[in-house]
């Protein structure tokens, strides 16, 4: 039996969008899980999947850690990090505290105004210190409850002069960090269950295809065209979850 009560051809739709996501994350460095919610919540109440995207992203890591370490910014990493360490356990008390409809309404309008934010293009002033990235940690953190706290971090590295390699392993450094913060939270929430790992286990073939799939990709091409095909790809998504939240 598939999990969350799954029919076959949801499954398959939810295989398919998952390997995509997955050679979006090894190619850009992040999408995986905006992507990943933004098909659930079409098929799915999105609430169950939240834990499932949150420990494959471990699974992932582990698989791109030794392509990603050289690249890593670790100083924005722990000033990421120490915002997230507050915005994690308020966001996952708020998602304890909504419905399925207002979670699929969060994630289609936070991920089309995050979309909008890649899109245009914005430049930072001047380079961003350690309170900046503080900050932009604590929303991340908020986000991450519904598994889009990437996002946030994304817009805000995509305003400043990093490097396509330091950009994609600082994130998915960061990612690692924060969901070792909020898969906990979750657990303790009690989002985390028995049908979360069978779908982990099922998931694991299409999502270790899908990144060495996007790595391969990443090292022969260019990172900045495929990012906004990304984003494309994610306001399409987006925008059909807010039909369906709202019809």
């Amino acid at each position: 039996m598939l999990p969350f009560g799954l029919g076959i051809g949801e499954a398959a739709f939810l295989a398919a969008a998952l390997f995509g996501a997955a050679f979006v994350r090894g190619y850009s460095g992040f999408g995986f899980a905006a992507l990943s919610m933004s098909a659930a919540a079409l098929v799915m109440n999105p609430l169950q999947f939240v834990a499932v995207v949150l420990v494959v992203d471990f699974a992932m890591t582990a698989q791109q850690a030794r392509d990603i370490r050289p690249d890593i910014d670790w100083r924005r990493v722990a000033a990421l990090s120490a915002g997230a360490v507050v915005g994690v356990p308020a966001g996952v008390w708020v998602l304890s505290s909504v419905g399925v409809d207002a979670v699929r309404l969060f994630l289609s309008v936070f991920i089309l105004v995050m979309c909008v934010l890649l899109l245009a293009g914005l430049a930072l002033p001047r380079p961003a210190g350690a309170a900046a990235h503080g900050g932009v940690g604590v929303v991340s953190g908020l986000a991450n409850a519904a598994a889009v706290g990437g996002l946030p971090v994304a817009v805000f590295f995509a305003a400043q002069p990093i490097a396509p390699a330091v950009f994609r392993a600082t994130l998915i450094a960061y990612f690692t960090f924060l969901d070792f913060l909020t898969v906990p939270a979750l657990w303790a929430a009690g989002f985390v269950t028995a049908e979360t790992i069978t779908a982990a286990i099922l998931a694991a073939p299409f999502l270790a295809a899908g990144i060495w799939a996007g790595g391969r990709a990443f090292r022969r091409g260019n990172p900045q065209g495929f990012r906004r095909f990304a984003i494309g790809m994610l306001a399409a998504l987006a925008l059909l979850g807010l039909w369906r939240s709202v019809a």
